[in-house]
């Protein structure tokens, strides 16, 4: 059960970064692309709890499939964090 899981994650994962891409690849903006994984973040911890609760027929195991959202979180994080980095970078090479 718990390979599901980690294969439900990576997938979800992979998704959200692809989204964000295309939307870098319209908007052109790493703040945007952090705001759409949090979104995301959001929505497929719900669909990862959904699943789990499917799944493992358990009241506890909701906590499996928030994991998920917690994953694309810190994902979401990390986009937002390259964000503020390359903004510094940009701006202090144009000076």
């Amino acid at each position: 059960m718990a390979n599901f899981f980690l294969i439900l994650i990576s997938f979800f994962i992979i998704i959200a970064n692809i989204v964000g891409f295309i939307s870098y690849k319209k908007k052109k903006s790493l703040y945007y692309v952090a705001f759409i994984i949090l979104i995301l973040a959001a929505l497929f911890g719900g669909i990862g709890g959904i699943l789990a609760l499917l799944i493992i027929r358990d009241a506890f195991a909701i906590f499996y499939g928030l994991q998920v959202g917690y994953y694309l979180l810190i994902n979401s994080t990390i986009v937002l964090l390259m964000a503020v980095i390359a903004k510094v970078i940009k701006k202090y090479k144009n000076k």
